[in-house]
């Protein structure tokens, strides 16, 4: 990834997306989804719907100032695909102009730009066989079981694997007595739902400040991960994480990998765009004034009547909007 120089940067997109410390404190009600950039629509949704089981929701199509202004990408005419797994939504994003750069061929899960959804499976060994028959593109050297010793991991399945575009995602099977209880029911279901997203971070403390103390999400759990099958399912030799998981009243939670082994992980790079295919997004709905900043969007089929971006200290976005009725659940009528 080339690197603008500095005076550059706040020539770059229509606006700069704001800073963490620009963003009034909130208290966040709901994980609304997840936004994962991707090249090619129609091949993405035939990934996710056709593989993964998602179910679509709704397909729009924006463009104009509003979105130009969000975004900070100028000229942005962007598709926009939500799906339902379970209880929880996803978003797929495609900006049909102009097109951002691709995910770097060298990233690896310690990089800081890292960013995963975590898809609950109640049979492991099925959901591997299939994303096999698929031919997915391995992250992970396999499916991993976390020892016994760690009491918060242990027991636990994981895989890493990637999609078309390379974005990174996982599966994730909760032994008996972890989780969400309801995970341990799969009614015939391969894939249950999204149990939450991972972002690599490189301080838990000054991530914590935003994401706790200043939007309000709680810290439902934490542990600390390393071992010969945490190095396999992340890749990375010698991998030592400290994992701090946070929620809100509703929707997946937000993750923090923290490496304090390897401490080579890359930053995100300054000059990150919404377009570029690394960047991923959580929407984050609250009843407060999302600040001066926030844009009145004009198409209602999004489910945002104000709507901010920002970034938080590792560069990972996400847009904190006040919902707009119930519209962002109204299911696509199916011919």
């Amino acid at each position: 990834m080339k690197r603008l120089p500095l005076p550059i940067l706040f020539l770059v997109g229509f606006v700069v997306l704001l800073t963490a410390a620009a963003v009034r404190a909130q208290t966040v009600r709901a994980v609304d989804s997840v936004g994962i950039t991707v090249s090619d629509m129609d091949r993405a949704l035939a990934f996710y719907r056709d593989v993964l089981t998602f179910e679509p929701v709704s397909d729009t199509e924006v463009a104009g100032d509003a979105y130009e202004r969000l975004t900070g990408v100028f000229g942005a005419r962007i598709r926009i695909v939500r799906l339902r797994l379970g209880s929880e939504a996803i978003e797929l994003i495609q900006y049909l102009a102009p097109e951002g750069r691709p995910i770097p061929v060298d990233s690896r899960s310690n990089d800081r730009w890292f960013q995963h959804i975590a898809i609950i499976t109640g049979d492991m060994d099925a959901a591997y066989a299939r994303l096999r028959a698929a031919k997915v593109r391995h992250a992970s050297t396999g499916p991993q079981t976390l020892p016994a010793w760690n009491p918060n991991a242990g027991g636990i399945r994981a895989f890493y694997f990637k999609d078309p575009d390379g974005n990174p995602l996982e599966i994730l099977q909760f032994p008996p007595g972890k989780g969400d209880p309801r995970w341990q029911g799969a009614d015939g279901r391969l894939f249950l739902g999204v149990d939450h997203t991972a972002i690599v971070v490189a301080d838990t403390d000054a991530s914590l400040a935003l994401y706790r103390d200043r939007l309000g999400l709680r810290v439902a759990g934490t542990s600390e991960n390393y071992g010969t099958e945490q190095e396999h399912l992340n890749n990375v030799f010698g991998a030592r994480l400290r994992i701090t998981t946070l929620r809100a009243l509703s929707g997946p939670g937000i993750e923090f990998l923290e490496y304090l082994a390897p401490r080579d992980g890359r930053p995100t790079p300054a000059d990150t765009r919404a377009n570029d295919l690394w960047h991923e997004q959580v929407t984050l709905l609250t009843d407060d004034d999302p600040g001066p900043a926030a844009v009145l969007l004009p198409d209602p089929a999004l489910g945002l009547a104000r709507a901010v971006m920002a970034r938080d200290p590792d560069g990972h976005a996400y847009v904190l909007g006040n919902p707009l009725g119930n519209s962002r659940h109204t299911e696509l009528s199916h011919e």
